[in-house]
């Protein structure tokens, strides 16, 4: 995956109006916000900082004046290359949504439900008015609640396919555990249900368990939240502050058997099947026989338990945990992730802490944009036709198509030149890439919303029913045969990614545009680019992760002990590299973490230079403003990776992210061996690597 953080706030706003790592759109103005490309060139040369010398901090040199004359706007945590695009793309919605509703559209069809959706969302009025009653059915639920058999019950009518292990690694949920549908690892063309820790408000369970001070100040934030967003609902000051602090022990209880985002992210560690009397007998306290049915699973025979230890640990909470807690900690995360869709106190209360105190947002977003992510989330494929119909010409498809063939036809060649590689170990790794399944702008089948409810007046209601919705959809396929061709981004998304087990790629149709990719641009800087978006998402197959599927998408060892031995020695080579580098002088990039995202980027780059290269057809790439062929697309590279970040956010990412901060992402060029003559890299530069020791994987 290019970047989890947009694909998170997509994700997450089917669930809540202002997840906590949602940044919002831009308080800038398209036209200010867009850097000066070149229209000749692709690439924004007055962004550069030339005096700083390319071999001592690539990206500085690359983006170094821009970051020095930009400011993050203020409902922004982070800007750059990837969100002054979604930006973009968020008004070119914006005006496709309303566009629909102009002609009213007949009622009950998909544009119909889009029109209705936004406006639903957009009618402050209504919502005000309304105030907490949409809360109500859900909290009597919740108070009716009488022993442990009903609150197991309870619990499992809260699940929802709301996590994602291996596509979006977007491993985080505030309800008890999490479920992902995808094909089974051992049985890879049937669905299967994977079953995930959650519970916990805050990003990860570091937030918790962290002795740093910025940390504790986060705690004590969090709690005065808890009581504020109580006492909204109608609780006295005295009763929110009591029930907060137990709310707040009780996620403290659930984050220390939680396990880390490196295990999270370990499909070796993940593969455990349960059947239900595993569940009962491995995971008791929960009353799993209440908990299948409301969930959706009451005819699973088996599950695949991604944290066994986790599971079992949270399942002991409900019946070591008194029910008055759990039924007021139920309470408060209920009205905790809805609060974007209730009053404006809610809104800001949520906005204060998961955006402010959490990621230095010091300004709400925009509603509009607010209103776009949501029906995006619940009506994305929907929304996708229309945006593929006006922004995402044939022809730029077929562009598209030419350059992930071409790809794929360099990463296919460099297979063959590893010398460290066995022939047997090559002819899997060759097969896997002749049957991956590339998906450019648009899935071949679109999604049906048939049988969604979206009402006028009901803005809460209608999210509610999106999320309810999308679950059974998800809940339906288990037990069924596969779709390879099932998409998990939408269109109208600034964003790639890789499916290990369907041995799939997604280019959604808003990342292959200019100024990413441009069909005048120069080969170079499509190639540096988007062909290294491309090339990352190819290569995500053969990262520490995806190395570990064959072909069809079995979990199976593939590789002669002796090439997996150098496989693991240079990802261990890696993963050492990232750790040296340190945004903070507490805190340094996660090279285990990060693993997979910097293996595809070291890879990825790799063949998109040789798929540049073997474009030239024996040509000389032709100098333009001053610059090589291969200064170029290196340019283009780093270019991409522009960003400012909140200092908060960036902590945020570094602890809970798979992906390194953009920064450094841009310095994977020291390891291709074209970056030093290119741009007279010499030893004693802070980014110059001995031969050896530059990280050469695929």
């Amino acid at each position: 995956m290019r970047s989890r953080m947009l694909y998170l706030n997509l994700i997450m706003s089917l669930r809540c109006a202002i997840p906590w790592l949602l940044a919002g759109g831009a308080a800038l103005s398209l036209i200010a916000a867009v850097p000066a490309f070149s229209a000749e060139l692709g690439l924004d040369l007055p962004g550069r900082d030339t005096g700083v010398r390319p071999g001592d901090d690539f990206f500085a040199y690359a983006n170094g004046t821009w970051v020095k004359t930009t400011d993050i706007p203020a409902d922004r945590a982070s800007w750059g290359a990837d969100q002054i695009m979604a930006e973009r793309v968020d008004s070119e919605v914006a005006d496709l949504i309303q566009g629909v509703a102009a002609p009213a559209p007949q009622p009950g069809t998909e544009a119909a439900k889009i029109a209705t959706y936004y406006a639903a969302y957009m009618d402050v009025t209504k919502i005000e008015a309304t105030g907490t009653a949409p809360l109500k059915p859900e909290l009597a639920r919740i108070a009716a609640i009488g022993d442990r058999r009903e609150l197991s019950a309870y619990l499992g009518s809260q699940l929802r396919a709301d996590v994602d292990v291996m596509n979006a690694t977007h491993l985080r949920t505030d309800n008890l555990f999490g479920l992902w549908v995808a094909a089974d690892f051992n049985r890879p063309t049937v669905y299967a249900p994977f079953i995930l820790q959650g519970g916990l408000s805050l990003p990860d369970r570091e937030y918790y368990l962290s002795d740093a001070p910025r940390m504790i100040a986060i705690r004590d934030a969090f709690e005065a939240h808890i009581a504020r967003i109580l006492t909204l609902a109608g609780a006295s000051e005295a009763e929110a502050k009591a029930k907060a602090e137990r709310i707040f022990d009780l996620e403290g209880r659930i984050a220390r058997v939680h396990a880390s985002v490196s295990d999270s992210e370990d499909p070796a560690k993940g593969d455990n099947h349960w059947t239900r009397a595993d569940l009962e007998a491995k995971a008791p306290g929960i009353d799993w026989t209440a908990f299948l049915p409301p969930a959706g699973l009451g005819a699973q025979a088996t599950f695949v338990v991604w944290q066994p230890a986790a599971v079992t640990g949270e399942a002991a909470l409900v019946a070591a945990v008194p029910l008055t807690t759990w039924k007021d900690y139920l309470a408060f995360h209920y009205i905790d992730r809805n609060s974007g869709l209730l009053p404006k106190a809610f809104v800001d209360e949520h906005f204060a802490f998961y955006s402010n105190t959490l990621s230095g947002v010091p300004v709400l977003t925009e509603r509009w944009k607010r209103a776009v992510a949501s029906t995006n989330a619940a009506l994305g494929e929907a929304v996708g036709k229309l945006y593929v119909a006006k922004y995402f010409p044939p022809e730029s498809k077929a562009a598209a198509e030419d350059m992930v063939r071409n790809l794929l036809a360099a990463f296919d060649r460099r297979i063959d030149q590893l010398d460290w590689m066995t022939p047997s170990t090559k002819a899997i790794a060759h097969a896997k890439l002749k049957t991956l399944k590339v998906g450019v702008g648009y899935p071949d089948h679109w999604r049906s919303y048939e049988g969604l409810e979206i009402a006028a007046d009901d803005a809460f209601g209608n999210a509610q029913r999106a999320a309810v919705f999308d679950s059974r959809k998800k809940i339906a396929q288990l037990g069924q045969p596969v779709d390879r061709g099932e998409w998990v981004m939408n269109p109208q998304l600034v964003n790639a990614v890789n499916l290990p087990i369907l041995n799939a790629l997604n280019f959604p149709a808003a990342i292959l545009q200019p100024p990413y990719f441009d069909a005048k641009a120069p080969a170079a800087v499509n190639y540096g680019g988007t062909g290294a978006t491309i090339g990352h998402e190819i290569s995500h197959s053969f990262d520490n992760n995806g190395a570990q599927f064959d072909a069809e998408g079995r979990m199976r060892n593939w590789w002669t002990p002796e090439d997996f031995a150098h496989f693991t020695a240079s990802g261990a080579a890696l993963a050492k590299q990232f750790d040296g580098y340190h945004p903070f002088p507490d805190l340094s990039v996660n090279g285990e973490q990060t693993l997979a995202e910097n293996i595809a980027d070291v890879a990825g780059l790799s063949a998109a230079y040789d798929a540049y290269r073997a474009s030239l057809q024996g040509r000389p790439a032709p100098v333009l403003d001053g610059l090589s062929g291969d200064q170029q697309f290196f340019l283009a590279f780093a270019q991409s990776w522009r960003q400012k970040i909140r200092e908060a956010a960036l902590r945020q990412q570094i602890l809970t992210d798979g992906h390194a901060p953009a920064q450094y992402r841009a310095e994977t060029v020291r390891n291709l061996d074209a970056w030093y003559p290119a741009y007279d890299v010499k030893l004693g530069e802070a980014l110059y690597l001995a031969p050896n020791d530059r990280v050469k994987i695929w």
